[in-house]
């Protein structure tokens, strides 16, 4: 393919990427490891439409509720009571009361301001323009640092927020330079994930200490972290910050994932944040929110939050890590966040020994430019409540195998 020659810009290259990471992607889909279909089974079992049956460790349902009987029930039961699917217009104009329900309900789970999107992508679309704006920091625009490892729908709002303020990016988790800047300048927001997609987590007790002394204002995505984290699931961040967020945190929390319905929230400080949201947020202001079957599973997993069925299924998800991570060292062992990364270097190692485990039953996603650095591709693991003891077991077998060179493909 010829790329046409452009001048790069200061905060995207995609022909760049496209260029760097096209052989990666051709590998990948030539050996059948991406693009696949099928459908769910029982537990963590995938059985795709050739007929083959897996076990998924690629999907981020990390507590095991994307299937639960209760979820399914409440999606129907929606769907029953209100007779449509969406309200197809934007939330500014009319809403559906079940929203407001779920939102009341979040706000007490989550004991934050909430409000609802459809992803959180289009949360994140919502918010970080007024970061950059000013609007949450007095009407004078800071200085924005995006995190080295930030999210990719975090990162591709740069260049809109660079429209109104300064935007850098810093090392991941370099708190001294962060302070650095909190030093010198008088309004500095920091955007980071909670957890992150490819494992580790944000040191939230020393983000809390720059933000009490210099007044660090923090847009935490906690997709990863929701549900897995905290009694109530309030997730990752939110743990550590007692009583009201306050007005310096706004912190994105994924309804999929660990959570098992869809959509996602935004947990606010005040009511002010909530207001400008609301009006001026692209996503709230000019389109539509999560559909009816979404909102009603949502509130069938709020009900299993307020049980004692979470605690349950956050401590077997504890037990599966500490197994993986006995039989499997990786730079995430003893964290209790639910995402494993095996390093392999090259992208088409990477790819390989996805395509061998999938042959033997076992799906684990190849990671490989952009989604990771150049020459630092792997394998991805979202560890679950719904793993079992079995499955981990030889799961890691497979995989000292292929690091041992035992393996011919």
């Amino acid at each position: 393919m010829n790329y046409p020659i452009m001048k790069k810009t200061k905060f995207r290259d995609v022909n760049s990427v496209i260029k760097h990471s096209e052989r990666g992607f051709e590998y990948a889909y030539a050996h059948g490891v991406m693009g696949l279909k099928g459908r769910p089974g029982a537990g963590r079992a995938f059985v795709l439409k050739d007929g083959r049956r897996i076990v998924d460790f690629a999907r981020g349902s990390y507590l095991g509720l994307d299937n639960h009987p209760k979820i399914i029930e409440g999606a129907v039961k929606a769907l029953t009571d209100y007779g449509v699917l969406q309200c197809n217009t934007a939330r500014t104009r009319l809403n559906l009361d079940i929203s407001d329900e779920l939102e009341y309900r979040l706000s007490d789970l989550f004991q934050a301001r909430t409000i609802l999107s459809s992803l959180v992508l289009t949360a994140n679309m919502a918010v970080l323009p007024l970061i950059a704006s000013g609007a949450f920091t007095e009407w004078e625009p800071p200085l924005v640092v995006f995190d080295k490892l930030a999210h990719a729908t975090l990162t591709f709002h740069k260049p809109v927020m660079a429209e109104d303020t300064e935007v850098i990016t810093c090392q991941h988790n370099d708190l001294h330079k962060i302070e650095s800047l909190c030093k010198t300048h008088k309004r500095v927001a920091y955007i980071l994930d909670g957890v992150y997609s490819m494992g580790g987590h944000a040191p939230m007790e020393d983000l809390l200490y720059l933000q009490d002394k210099y007044g660090l204002f923090l847009y935490i995505d906690d997709a990863h972290g929701t549900s897995v984290y905290g009694q109530r699931g309030e997730g990752f961040a939110r743990q550590f910050i007692g009583g009201e967020l306050g007005d310096r945190t706004i912190i994105a929390a994924s309804l999929g994932k660990a959570f098992g319905a869809g959509g996602a929230a935004l947990m606010l400080g005040n009511a002010l944040q909530e207001q400008l949201i609301t009006r001026y947020g692209v996503p709230y202001a000019f389109a539509i929110g999560p559909n009816v079957a979404t909102i009603g599973a949502a509130l069938a997993s709020v009900d299993i939050h307020n049980s004692a069925e979470l605690g349950e299924r956050q401590r077997r998800l504890r037990n599966i890590l500490e197994r993986f991570d006995a039989a499997v060292p990786t730079e995430q062992s003893g964290s209790i966040t639910p995402i494993r990364m095996i390093k392999l270097g090259a992208e088409q190692s990477a790819i390989d020994c996805a395509d061998w485990l999938l042959n033997q039953g076992y799906y684990l996603t190849a990671a490989f430019y952009p989604t990771v650095a150049r020459d630092n591709a792997g394998l991805r693991l979202c560890l679950t409540s719904e793993h079992t003891a079995e499955q981990i077991d030889e799961a890691a077998h497979l995989i000292a195998q292929w690091k041992a060179g035992q393996v011919r493909t």
